[in-house]
């Protein structure tokens, strides 16, 4: 790639992480146009989101049977930390203004890593199926499409319309799929658990935390995430056993999901309405089963195929402008 089309992009990544402005020529250079570069940009990035979100609960497998739930995601924030950190200063990342945002920042951290990650991985952890589990937290969509009005947010007749279909294809995908395998109160309760600390966080994430900074914001998110599980994970007595897959499932957590993924989901939550990008989440579990079929070697039956392709139609209904 030549030179230039590389500053060129090295000055649209700082454009995008801290909004200065573009010192780069477009026009007399003859370089491609900014906003032709955000917009490749924003189309690929549901695509890339659902594919490393669906990564989670096949993290999850190859992690809980080697580290306590809590254990492994105190492992995984403090990593994220100790990365993110440096970097910031580095870079002289901006911090919050005010302590009322630092706060705000802090709570969307907490809800979105803390109690959503606790209550998918302590659920399977517990013996409850990542289907059931999936199948829970897929409410989300529809319960963000609700909790909406609270930030000021219509859903349309055929935005609901898409919301349902996006469910049904999810139930489609996860039916077969020993959905009773585990069923009992506490894992239950920890999925609920799951779904309404994500979709909080994504509604308080959109309201009050859409200028931080993803950078210094990372490093206090997590921080809150990991001030909250620390006194839950203390009384975990299953010890760490490391092996290759859960040094890999640790990094795989630390680099691409906490750092991509979750970056991924702001700049969507920050670009678009919560509910456009709740439906996203849909897609998750069918993509998770395809990963499975290949990785695990789970069976993949065309109802399930029939209920991806029903779950992409009703996301498709929601986001069409």
């Amino acid at each position: 790639m030549p030179v230039c089309r590389v500053a060129v992009l090295m000055d649209y990544v700082r454009w995008r992480y801290t909004r200065e402005p573009l010192t780069h020529d477009f026009q007399s250079r003859g370089d491609r146009d900014p906003s032709t570069i955000s917009l490749l940009a924003v189309r690929a990035m549901p695509a890339v989101f659902v594919f490393l979100w669906s990564t989670g609960f096949i993290v999850a497998k190859l992690a809980l049977p080697y580290s306590p739930p809590l254990t492994f995601l105190l492992l995984r924030f403090c990593l994220v930390i100790a990365l993110m950190l440096p970097l910031s200063l580095i870079w002289r990342a901006p911090w919050p203004r005010s302590l009322r945002q630092a706060i705000h920042i802090a709570v969307a951290g907490a809800l979105l890593h803390g109690g959503y990650l606790a209550g998918v991985f302590c659920s399977i952890d517990h013996g409850q199926s990542a289907g059931l589990t999936s199948l829970i937290v897929g409410v989300q969509p529809v319960l963000t499409g609700f909790a909406g009005r609270l930030i000021g947010e219509r859903v349309t007749a055929r935005q609901w319309l898409g919301l349902l279909l996006g469910f049904a294809g999810v139930a489609l995908v996860v039916a077969n799929r020993k959905l009773v395998f585990g069923l009992d109160e506490t894992g239950i309760a920890l999925s609920l658990m799951a779904l309404l600390s994500i979709t909080a966080g994504t509604l308080y994430q959109k309201r009050y935390c859409g200028a931080m900074d993803l950078r210094t914001g990372s490093v206090m998110q997590f921080s809150a995430a990991a001030l909250l599980l620390l006194p839950f994970a203390v009384f975990e007595v299953r010890a760490v056993q490391w092996s290759a897959s859960l040094v890999f499932a640790l990094g795989w957590s630390v680099v691409v999901m906490s750092l991509g993924a979750i970056s991924l989901l702001y700049l969507l939550i920050r670009r678009g309405a919560a509910t456009h990008v709740s439906s996203l989440f849909y897609l998750t579990p069918p993509t998770t089963a395809i990963m499975a079929y290949f990785i695990f070697g789970e069976t993949l039956t065309a109802t399930a195929l029939l209920g991806l392709l029903i779950a992409v139609i009703g996301v498709a209904i929601v986001v069409r402008r």
